[in-house]
C-alpha cells in the first residue's frame, strides 16, 4: 500500500484511521484506506485555508506548549525506538511529525480565536435552560461506599475458597465490633487496587457493582458494615459511609454546568459558522 508523500496529510491520515477504525492506515482494507486518505487530504486543504485567513495572523504555538504535546504522544510507547519506528511506518519522522503536530495546535488555537467572538451567556441564559430543561437535573440516590475484597484462586493455597472464606470471616467479625476501621483493614487485606484509598469505591448510583454487592450496598444504612458477601471475584465487606438521596439539582448547584454546556454549544456554533463562510469563499 503507497505511503502519502505531503507528511501533513500523512498525520491527519494516521489521526483519521485511529479514530475511525482503531488501526494505522497500513494495516486498513484498500478501500478504508482510500477513504482515510481522502479524508486526510480534505482536511489538510481545509487547514491551509484556515491558515491563511486574517484571524491566523497572530496567532503562535508557545515551543514549551508544543514540546509538552510531544512528549505526552511520546509517553503512549514503551520506548523512543518503538514511537519512531511507528512513524516511519507511516511516512513520517520526529520532525516532520512535530510540524504537523505544530499546524494542527494553530489551527485549534484560530478556531478558540474565533469562538471569542460567540455570544456570552447571560444569567437570564442560564436560567431558562434550567427551568426548560429540569429532567437534566434530575440525580439518582447514591451510596458512598467502601469494600475489601478476599479473591479466590484455588491455585494459591491463602486463596482457595476455604481458606478465603476463613480470612473475610475474620475480617467482618473484626469490623461487626470496631467499623470505625474499616479504611485500616482495606490498607492491610484488601487484594483491590481500592485498597490504598481504604477501599474507596465511590459514591455510586444503582446498577454499578455486582448485583449481590449492589443490593446489599442499597440495603444499608449510613455507616453500617455488611456481611460477608461474594462475586464473581471473591468475597467481600462493603461499608456504606453516606447516603445521597435522590433528589432535583438546585438552580445554584447546576449553574456552573449548565454556563458550560451553553458556552461549549455557543462556541461550536460561531466556529461552525465561521468554517462555512470560509468553505463558500472563492
Amino acid at each position: 500500500m503507497p505511503q502519502l508523500i505531503e507528511p501533513g496529510v500523512a498525520y491527519l491520515a494516521l489521526k483519521a484511521a485511529q479514530k475511525i477504525y482503531g488501526k494505522v492506515p497500513d494495516a486498513l482494507s484498500p478501500a478504508d484506506f482510500e477513504r482515510v486518505q481522502n479524508m486526510a487530504q480534505q482536511q489538510h486543504k481545509l487547514e491551509a485555508r484556515v491558515l491563511t485567513t486574517p484571524e491566523a495572523r497572530d496567532v503562535m504555538v508557545p515551543h514549551s506548549t508544543l514540546e509538552a504535546a510531544m512528549q505526552e504522544i511520546r509517553g503512549r510507547y514503551a520506548g523512543e525506538e518503538e514511537f519512531v519506528s511507528d512513524l516511519a511506518r507511516n511516512g513520517l519522522d520526529e520532525s516532520s511529525f512535530a510540524a504537523a503536530l505544530e499546524r494542527e495546535m494553530k489551527v485549534e488555537a484560530v478556531l478558540e480565536k474565533v469562538a471569542t467572538q460567540a455570544a456570552k451567556v447571560s444569567d437570564m441564559d442560564v436560567e431558562l435552560y434550567y427551568q426548560y430543561h429540569p429532567e437534566q437535573f434530575r440525580r439518582p440516590e447514591t451510596r458512598l461506599a467502601r469494600h475489601i475484597l478476599i479473591t479466590v484462586n484455588e491455585s494459591i493455597a491463602e486463596n482457595t475458597r476455604a481458606e478465603a472464606g476463613k480470612r473475610i470471616a475474620i475480617i467482618e467479625s473484626r469490623l461487626t465490633r470496631e467499623p470505625q476501621r474499616f479504611e485500616e483493614q482495606a490498607l492491610k487485606h484488601s487484594e483491590c487496587p481500592t485498597a490504598l484509598d481504604g477501599g474507596k469505591l465511590g459514591d455510586l448510583p444503582r446498577g454499578k457493582l455486582f448485583p449481590e454487592l449492589d443490593k446489599a450496598l442499597f440495603e444499608l444504612k449510613a455507616g453500617e458494615v455488611s456481611g460477608v458477601l461474594e462475586s464473581e471475584l471473591g468475597f467481600h465487606v462493603l461499608r456504606c459511609d453516606a447516603i445521597t438521596e435522590a433528589g432535583v439539582l438546585d438552580y445554584d448547584q447546576a449553574k456552573p454546568h449548565i454556563r458550560k454546556l451553553m458556552e461549549q454549544k455557543r462556541k461550536r456554533v460561531c466556529q461552525q459558522a465561521w468554517m462555512k463562510q470560509l468553505l463558500e469563499k472563492k
